[in-house]
C-alpha cells in the first residue's frame, strides 16, 4: 500500500488516517469498525465499536455484554472529520458488512468476508461502486466454484436419512456462526425430528432466531441423558469436536464436514471425514471476479487466502492496478 492511501495497513490492522478509525483491528484501538462477528475480525479490548445492528447480540456474546457498540443500519452514513463511513451488506453471515469510506471524492470499500450466493439467514451482498476495492480472496482459485446451496443441503438431508436407516447418527461438523444456521435454514420444514446442537452453537442459533431468522427445530445435546442410546440423529458440532471425547456419546456414527475446503478431495482425506459437503460462506472464484468487475474499481487489493492469484489475474487479464495485502485474517479456517 502507499503512504497517501485513504486506508493503510498499520500494526493493528487497516487504518483510515483522516478519520482515525480502524477496520477489523487486530488489537485494542479507540474506534473499531467491524465487518462481522467472526473471531479473526472482531476482537475484544477496543474503546468503541461500530457494527451493523443485526450483529449486535452476537458481538455482545463474543466481546462481552459491556462492550461499547454503536449499532448502525445498512447504508447509514456516519461523518468522522470529513470522512463519510457507511456499512453495506456483505452476504457472509448475519450482520456482516462491507465498509465504505469516502473522502474528498475518493471511495474505498473494504469487503471483509462476503459471498454472492443466496442465503436466507442474512442480507444479500450489495455491489458498492468504488475507486479502490480491498477484497478477501479466501477461495481465489478457479477450482473453487460453488453449486447451488440448496443442492448441498439436499445432500446433507439424504446423508442423514441414510445414516438413520442404518441406525447410525450423523455428526455434521460446521462453523458455529453462520454455517450451522445456514444448514438449519435449509432444513426448515424438512426435518422429521429436532437437530441436536453442540453447546457452542446454542447461543448463536438463539441469536439468529431472536433476529427473526427462521430455522429448523433444534435441541441441545446436553438435554439428552448421558449414556442414553442415540440413533438416527443429526448432530451439528464445531470442527474442534471431531475426534474429542465428546463424540463418544454418539456411538456408531458417521462424521461429515461442511466447508468450501471440501471442494478438493485431498482436503477431506487429510481431515479424515466420512463425508464432505461443499458449502461456503465466502465468494467462489467466479463470485470474486464478478465483484471486482461490478464495483468498477480501478485498483484492487486482495487480502487473505489465495490473494496472489487474484491480484495477478486482475493485473494481467483485467488490466487493473492490483496488489496483495497481508492483513492477518484467517478466512474460513477461523470460523
Amino acid at each position: 500500500m502507499r503512504p497517501d492511501d485513504l486506508v493503510q495497513l498499520r500494526p493493528d490492522g487497516l487504518y483510515c488516517p483522516p478519520a482515525d478509525l480502524y477496520i477489523d483491528p487486530s488489537g485494542p484501538v479507540a474506534r473499531a469498525w467491524l465487518t462481522h462477528a467472526h473471531a479473526d475480525h472482531a476482537r475484544a479490548g477496543s474503546t468503541r465499536y461500530f457494527a451493523q445492528r443485526d450483529a449486535l447480540a452476537i458481538l455482545q456474546h463474543r466481546l462481552g455484554a459491556d462492550a461499547a457498540i454503536t449499532p448502525l443500519a445498512y447504508g447509514e452514513v456516519t461523518e468522522v472529520d470529513g470522512v463519510r463511513v457507511s456499512l453495506h451488506p456483505a452476504g457472509h453471515i448475519l450482520g456482516s458488512a462491507q465498509v465504505r469510506v469516502e473522502y474528498r471524492g475518493e471511495v474505498w470499500v473494504v469487503t471483509g468476508d462476503y459471498k454472492r450466493d443466496d442465503d436466507p439467514t442474512c442480507a444479500a451482498f450489495e455491489v458498492v461502486p468504488c475507486d479502490v476495492l480491498i477484497t478477501e480472496a479466501t477461495f481465489a482459485l478457479p477450482v473453487y466454484r460453488w453449486r447451488p446451496p440448496q443442492e448441498v443441503v439436499d445432500e446433507v438431508l439424504a446423508w442423514w436419512q441414510h445414516c438413520a436407516a442404518l441406525g447410525r447418527n450423523a455428526v455434521l461438523c460446521c462453523y458455529a456462526l453462520g454455517k450451522a444456521q445456514r444448514v438449519l435454514a435449509g432444513l426448515l420444514g424438512r426435518a422429521d425430528r429436532p437437530v441436536l446442537l453442540h453447546g457452542a452453537m446454542e447461543p448463536l442459533v438463539a441469536a439468529y432466531r431472536a433476529a427473526g431468522v427462521a430455522l429448523a427445530e433444534t435441541a441441545p445435546v446436553k438435554e439428552r441423558a448421558r449414556g442414553e442410546k442415540l440413533a438416527g440423529e443429526l448432530i451439528l458440532a464445531p470442527p474442534s469436536a471431531a475426534g474429542s471425547t465428546w463424540m463418544r456419546r454418539f456411538g456408531d456414527c458417521e462424521v461429515g464436514f461442511a466447508s468450501g475446503w471440501m471442494q478438493v478431495r485431498g482436503d477431506r482425506r487429510r481431515k479424515a471425514y466420512d463425508r464432505g459437503f461443499v458449502l461456503s460462506d465466502h465468494a467462489d472464484w467466479p463470485g470474486l471476479l464478478r465483484t471486482v468487475a461490478e464495483t468498477g474499481a480501478r485498483r484492487v487489493i486482495a487480502t487473505h487466502g489465495f490473494s496472489d492469484p487474484l491480484a495477478r489475474y486482475a493485473r494481467e487479464a483485467l488490466g487493473l492496478d492490483a496488489e496483495v495485502l497481508s492483513a492477518g485474517y484467517a478466512g474460513e479456517e477461523a470460523e
